[in-house]
């Protein structure tokens, strides 16, 4: 794998941003940093002194000495101090697109030089950034004051962050990320917002958390676009580096200490482990969200704390698409069965369904419903599961009211922390591998992950499902999730009472 990211930007001789923060926080998520550097600044604490550009011709050896030898996955550009800057690096890096067999992903973090005259408030600056480097960038991350810069646009409210993101996708960017630290809106609280054209569906991510009341939190802006760079490096998708990114950041607040007399620098510690850190994901219907004056759909529904299970650990956890199945799964002695049935007529349906659960009933067994919600509140089901798609259009409170569990699916981090919004009664993280039942491309999550999302989600039941079989599933419970859920390990095995009973023999051992 190669994580190789490169940081095209200015050293802080202070240490707390720059280059320094760059490679402090790439190497906090594993990842190898190395530095093209535009510019030594003379500062400390208290400010800045100096601004001494880097010759063009400086920039270029160090970035052929690379080039050559030590091509990078994504390359994060900071400080550009001068127009001449901004059109080398735009030359390099649309020949690296053009030429490298993998072209790289670029973030740029467009710093504003506040010491020597704003440096975007140059209009020859900003048409530079606009004509040569913006439409070579994938994901822009300025904060709100730069993004003012930039565009032009006052952010006075969501409705002009929304605007002048789009403004920076126009210029040629395939997503934005507006940090929204100085924008204090709701007050008291720190909203940052993304919009992710990489897909054809522009999705658009907003978080949210109270304002961490630390002083020091020089580098916080070079060191948010670095994680974001690390975790594109390691293939999480845009949504996951975003929200981890904005962890690290409240975590490191949090720690940070003073160094000298002034605005002492954002820690930098570790990947973010704990949910306190994390901000939540903002929705329609929420507080935030309607303090954002986010649209709710009129059939929309919001409930949270679910009925819980009986126990945290579920177990082993079939996932079959018969009653022949199920009942088969429950003579020998699984207790936790997921219903998952697909191109049945309205009629079919419901018998299954009502079928299904009575003989969760007769086996003392929890029987899960995959999708079909109406029909397990019907039939009195124990549970149903859904995936995240669903959460916009089920209604929530009418199974939240009919005292059925809920289990919702997760494919990463942000997943999780949206459906930690709802309080479900389990959280179930996949694909750990990838897995023919269903197509999960871009969405293998891999046990180094699931070792992470278990300690975040500890306090519910947790599930990993994909791709798991005999081979695997002792490996996979020893993350410590609840509950290994399988599909064809059973169905498709030769001997099924065999392949339930190994199963069953290794999920319910101790982790070592």
């Amino acid at each position: 794998m190669n994580n190789l990211v490169w940081t095209i930007a200015g050293s802080d001789s202070g240490g707390g941003a720059g280059i320094q923060a760059d490679i402090k926080a790439m190497q906090s998520f594993g990842v190898h940093g190395c530095t093209a550097i535009t510019a030594l600044t003379a500062q400390n604490s208290l400010g800045v002194e100096a601004i001494n550009a880097v010759s063009t011709d400086i920039i270029e050896s160090q970035l052929l000495a690379l080039e050559s030898d030590m091509k990078a996955k994504v390359i994060k550009i900071g400080m550009l101090a001068n127009v001449q800057q901004i059109q080398l690096i735009s030359e390099h890096i649309a020949h690296y697109k053009a030429k490298w067999p993998v072209p790289p992903v670029i973030v740029y973090d467009p710093v504003a030089i506040a010491s020597s005259g704003d440096v975007l408030t140059e209009e020859d600056t900003v048409s530079a950034i606009k004509e040569c480097l913006m439409p070579l960038v994938d994901v822009i991350t300025p904060n709100t004051h730069e993004t003012q810069l930039l565009t032009g646009v006052y952010l006075i409210g969501p409705s002009a962050v929304k605007d002048a993101a789009n403004k920076l996708l126009s210029w040629g960017a395939k997503a934005v990320v507006i940090k929204g630290g100085h924008w204090d809106y709701p007050s008291g609280y720190c909203i940052d917002y993304c919009v992710n054209n990489f897909t054809q569906k522009g999705e658009e991510y907003w978080l949210g958390n109270k304002k961490i009341q630390s002083p020091h939190s020089h580098g916080t802006g070079c060191s948010m676009a670095s994680v974001i760079a690390a975790c594109l490096a390691k293939d999480y998708p845009l949504k996951d580096a975003f929200i981890l990114a904005k962890a690290y950041i409240n975590q490191g607040l949090k720690q940070s200490v003073r160094y000298g007399e002034g605005i002492g620098p954002v820690a930098h510690t570790a990947f973010p482990v704990n949910l306190d850190d994390f901000p939540q994901v903002i929705e329609p219907g929420s507080w935030l969200g309607d303090e954002l004056d986010f649209d709710v759909p009129l059939e929309f529904n919001m409930a949270a704390d679910f009925a819980p299970c009986e126990s945290k650990i579920l177990g082993l956890y079939a996932v079959v698409s018969s009653i022949e199945w199920l009942t088969k799964c429950l003579e020998q002695g699984i207790k936790t069965v997921q219903l998952r049935v697909k191109n049945k007529t309205d009629i079919e349906l419901d018998e299954l369904i009502k079928q299904a659960v009575e003989l969760g009933k007769k086996y003392s067994a929890h029987v899960f419903i995959n999708d079909y919600w109406q029909l397990a509140i019907k039939h009195a089901a124990y549970g149903v599961h859904l995936g995240q798609e669903d959460l916009e259009i089920a209604n929530l409170a009418a199974i939240k009211d009919a005292g059925l569990r809920l289990g919702l699916s997760t494919h990463g981090f942000y997943e999780m922390l949206r459906a930690h919004n709802y309080r479900p009664s389990y959280m179930a993280f996949g694909a750990i591998y990838p897995t023919t039942t269903k197509d999960m491309t871009g969405q293998i999550q891999g046990l180094d992950k699931l070792k992470k999302f278990v300690p975040l989600m500890q306090s519910y039941p947790t599930v990993a499902i994909g791709g798991i079989d005999l081979t695997r599933a002792s490996e996979v419970a020893d993350t410590g999730v609840g509950s290994v859920a399988v599909v064809r390990a059973i169905s498709e095995s030769d001997d099924y009472i065999a392949a339930i009973s190994a199963l069953q023999s290794v999920i319910n051992q101790p982790n070592g």
